[in-house]
């Protein structure tokens, strides 16, 4: 897998690279508009990091290139601007998530592999495994076609662990992808144990054919039995 960070912070830049590459993905990086733009019409990633503000441009403009190429799908942008009207511009041209800085590292980690995961969906809007579906546009689990209510974080937590499945999903990177931006708020992880205990208690009781393995000392799996 191939990841494009476009962003001018170089300190930031390095970090994000760094730990991208010690998930074996494949890092190039941009560090202006001109670099950023000369790359995205000669080669094609698999997830493009992309600041808004640059030297030479913005990134919304170089979102806008990425959309009349058909490449702007799978792009997480990136910027300390937390305009709404930036974020729904960028994703109104195509980009797939949006974080705000300052941001954790392993919060970008879980959402670079969150839209991975959703690419291989192939466009499909429904996540499927053994005798469970989950419906992201509809928000809606069903479980041998019955619908079992879930609350938002619940929906958000199986979400992240079936686009992982078979996977560790370490407890920092699940309570940042829960708590987002609001990590630091948290004295302790107790508000992610008590959803997914409630989570494995609906999975258990409605016979679901996947569970969620605590791994000691880690996190979590989720396996199909």
């Amino acid at each position: 897998m191939k990841i494009l960070v476009v962003e001018d912070e170089k300190e930031l830049m390095q970090a994000i690279s760094a730990s991208l590459e010690k998930e074996h993905f494949i890092i190039e990086t941009a560090g202006d508009f001109a670099t950023a733009s000369d790359k995205i019409a000669i080669y094609d990633y698999d997830c493009i990091l992309l600041d808004i503000m640059l030297p030479g441009g913005s990134g919304l403009q170089l979102l806008e290139e990425l959309k009349k190429l058909g490449k702007s799908e799978n792009v997480i942008i990136i910027s300390a601007k937390n305009s709404l009207d930036d974020k729904l511009k960028g994703l109104e041209l195509g980009a797939d998530d949006y974080l705000t800085k300052p941001f954790h590292i392993a919060e970008l980690n879980a959402r670079v592999k969150a839209v991975l995961r959703r690419k291989d969906l192939g466009g499909k809007t429904t996540i499927e495994i053994a005798n469970v579906a989950l419906d992201l546009k509809e928000r809606q689990l069903t479980i041998n076609k019955e619908n079992i209510p879930l609350n938002r974080k619940e929906f958000d937590i199986l979400n992240y662990f079936l686009l992982n499945k078979n996977r560790l999903v370490t407890k920092t990177a699940l309570a940042e992808h829960v708590w987002g931006d609001n990590i630091d708020q948290a004295d302790n992880f107790d508000f992610i144990y008590y959803q997914i205990k409630n989570l494995r208690k609906k999975l258990q009781t409605a016979q679901a054919d996947i569970e969620i393995e605590a791994v000691y000392g880690f996190g979590y799996k989720l396996i199909e039995k």
